[in-house]
């Protein structure tokens, strides 16, 4: 206790010496002090004790200085090296000791700096050796880096499965491709197809990576992480920069994407989704593998690590995805669109995987906003088909009452489109994001009320171009022409279910209401005048005459001209044709039949009926199976 006690009190006495100039005659006088003031410490026995104690001091010093010195021989002669120091690996071993040395003799000592300046001064001395240190542990990093790379162009790949594999792309193959070596390096290599993305890239041997792990470790612990960290991203991002290239990936700012023509940018499209897969799903994978592996329990510097190197890669994916989701909606984007919604709602569980940590949640986010932006970009384009259909004029009428091309395009156009059913459903829900799931309920879904206001508006549209026709019964071909068309298309589609079987019902009643007009402004008339009219004003014999032979003249007069010009009318769906042609011959036949039959009995005619009777019933009959054939009947004029 009391030997513990006076060492107490020449800690203190030195320290206040110290403090006021470091001066050992003064820290002799405080001594003394001390031992007046308490007769058990004698003056002599504390001045014996801190003499010994400045003695160690002085040794703890010169030991400092030693060990320095002989470090720094050991590491000068690694960092003056004019060849790489990992070419041999019993200097690499021998440079990484010294470096550990020097780390660990740093640590042990830095304690002590703020109360001895000699010690401060080693230290300093240290702090710049370690940084030359850390500038040669830099260069050899990078070294090792790029001689890795070239290795890796040689290093035989392993499809489906965590193995050391070299990934070449060939934008010019009709697919992405691995090209795999044999053993013979000599032979061609054979584009194996990419049917999967099940594959993991060791970018570089598993020996570099492990020397890369060791000069990371030394240079982290050393407080050089975020110099280890600009190395190897730097090197990384220009390999993955090159990989994306050869998938075909251009570097293009938002503007130049836009001023691309469609045609060409389709293709750009088709490349963009063959990147962004094999990037999210094997590029990107691969790289987190190499940072964990690199920088192997220092989560923070591997974080970092891998996000400088995706970075650059990723916005570019992103941006191209923007520029097309804010550019045009012309209707017939909508198709190429919807591939980069599904490939980027598809690839979402990846981007999650691959930029879950703190760094990499801006980049998570920026895809989620550009997915959000392709949904509305297809809702835009909805609106433009929408008032394509408004803005298409009523010009010169379809010859024949055929079907418009509007009428084609909308419908073989919605037709396409609901392929992608699933897609627009959730495009069209009010809030896309990953936990919509699309309505059970197709007549009450978004995308339903979508279609059946787009169907509203064509068949407005229809009947607007009806009205240009001067005959209301080839109005009415129109519109059968149109409604039989929109109704076929409709069944047989996704569009049928989204519609509802309602909506169709609804429709072929139309076509009725359209098929009964027809027959009322083409064949009233001319079946008016076959009925028997008992009420006739002439009495005489010669008067009935006259009056029979007028009304058959009428007749043939009437039936020849609507044969004339509905032979060049058309009717397009065979079902149709025939239903029309059977229903006018159950109407006009017996009514014909019955009015020869009169004509011919009538005493007024006599025996001269024949010569004034053109067309028999079977005629007739031949006349009415010519009708709507655009002009490609074969029917006779008759007798």
């Amino acid at each position: 206790m009391e030997d513990n006690g006076e060492e107490k009190l020449i800690a203190v006495a030195r320290h206040i010496a110290k403090t006021l100039g470091h001066n050992e005659s003064m820290a002799d006088d405080i001594l003394q002090i001390f031992s007046n003031f308490d007769g058990r410490f004698s003056r002599e026995k504390l001045s014996e004790k801190m003499a010994g104690a400045a003695g160690d001091d002085l040794r703890a010093c010169a030991s400092l200085e030693q060990t320095l010195e002989s470090l720094e021989r050991q590491i000068s002669q690694y960092v003056v090296a004019d060849h790489p120091i990992w070419s041999d690996s019993i200097d690499s071993s021998a440079f990484l000791d010294s470096i550990d040395e020097l780390i660990a003799m740093i640590r042990e000592w830095n304690p002590m700096a703020t109360a001895d300046k000699s010690i401060s001064a080693c230290l300093v001395r240290a702090e710049d050796f370690m940084q030359q240190a850390m500038f040669r542990l830099e260069e050899e990093f990078r070294l090792l880096m790029d001689r890795g790379c070239e290795s890796f162009e040689l290093a035989p790949p392993y499809a489906n499965g965590e193995s050391t594999g070299n990934l070449l792309f060939d934008s010019d193959d009709d697919e992405d491709a691995i090209l795999t070596n044999g053993e013979d390096h000599n032979q061609i290599p054979v584009a194996q197809p990419l049917t999967d993305y099940d594959i993991v890239i060791d970018a570089l041997p598993s020996g570099t990576i492990n020397d890369l792990h060791e000069i990371a470790r030394r240079m982290v612990v050393a407080g050089f992480g975020k110099e280890c960290s600009h190395v190897y991203s730097s090197c990384r991002r220009e390999f993955l920069e090159e990989s994306m290239s050869r998938l075909g990936m251009q570097k293009l700012s938002i503007e130049e994407v836009q001023k691309i023509s469609w045609q060409d940018l389709e293709d750009e499209i088709d490349k963009w989704i063959k990147a962004a897969n094999v990037a999210l799903r094997i590029l990107f994978p691969s790289e987190r593998r190499l940072c964990d592996r690199v920088f192997f329990g220092f989560s923070s510097a591997a974080d970092l690590s891998f996000m400088e190197v995706c970075r650059g890669s990723t916005i570019q994916i992103l941006n191209f995805a923007d520029a097309v989701a804010i550019g045009s909606r012309a209707p017939e984007r909508l198709f190429k669109i919807l591939d980069l919604f599904e490939t980027l709602r598809e690839l979402m569980p990846d981007f999650e995987f691959n930029f879950s940590d703190q760094y990499c949640l801006v980049l998570r986010n920026d895809a989620v906003a550009i997915w959000k932006r392709l949904g509305e970009a297809i809702r835009g384009i909805f609106m433009e088909l929408e008032n394509l259909i408004r803005r298409d004029p009523a010009k010169a009428p379809v010859p024949g009452g055929g079907i418009h091309p509007i009428t084609r395009y909308v419908m073989n156009y919605l037709r396409a489109a609901c392929r992608s059913r699933e897609t627009l459903q959730q495009v069209f829900e009010e809030n896309v994001n990953l936990n919509v799931v699309p309505s059970k309920d197709s007549s009450s879904s978004s995308l339903s009320v979508q279609m059946a206001w787009i169907m509203e508006l064509l068949e407005s549209n229809l009947e607007m171009k009806s009205k240009i026709y001067g005959d209301s019964a080839l109005c009415s071909v129109f519109m059968i022409n149109n409604g039989r068309y929109i109704v076929q298309k409709v069944k047989d589609s996704e569009l049928g279910s989204l519609l509802s079987d309602d909506w169709i019902r609804k429709h072929a009643a139309k076509l009725k209401q359209f098929h009964m007009s027809y027959q009322r402004s083409s064949w009233n008339k001319v079946l008016g005048m076959l009925k028997a009219d008992n009420g006739s004003a002439a009495t005489n014999v010669a008067g009935k005459s006259l009056y029979m032979k007028d009304k058959m003249k009428f007749f043939n007069s009437h039936f020849e001209e609507i044969y004339k010009t509905q032979s060049q009318w058309i009717i397009f769906d065979e079902q149709q044709r025939k239903e029309l042609r059977n229903s006018l011959a159950n109407l006009l036949l017996p009514a014909y039949g019955n009015f020869i039959k009169r004509f011919q009995n009538s005493p007024e005619v006599g025996k001269h009926a024949d010569k004034y009777i053109k067309y028999t019933v079977e005629d007739i009959e031949a006349h009415i199976n010519d009708l709507f054939r655009g002009g490609s009947g074969s029917a006779g004029s008759g007798r």
